[in-house]
């Protein structure tokens, strides 16, 4: 249901205004005042910026938690492999025999 505001343009819908505050203003002729709170298009939108910049930062912080575990488990995998290498004494495959070791 579309109203219009008296005398404006049609389809613009009219804010709400209480019965009792409508009845006085037509009986005294007193002009009604209505406020209407906008917000302002032409500030920078600050709360959509910080929660941006707030994603962004988190999805940084993971990608280097992501590369620091990485590393953390290929250092033990290789700990690992020079353990088992060194126990199991050389490795060969296909001819070409391997000998990890550290040195001591």
């Amino acid at each position: 249901m579309h109203s219009h505001t008296p005398g404006g343009p049609p389809g613009i819908l009219a804010p709400h205004i209480p019965a009792d505050a409508y009845r006085r203003a037509q009986d005294t002729g007193a002009p009604v005042v209505i406020v209407v709170h906008t917000t302002d298009p032409s500030g920078i939108p600050w709360r959509r910026l910080l929660i941006a910049v707030g994603v962004a930062g988190a999805a940084a912080i993971g990608c280097w938690g992501l590369v620091a575990a990485l590393c953390a488990l290929l250092d033990a995998t290789a700990h690992a492999a020079t353990v088992i290498a060194a126990a199991a004494g050389p490795i060969g495959i296909g001819g070409i025999t391997l000998k990890c070791s550290r040195a001591k």
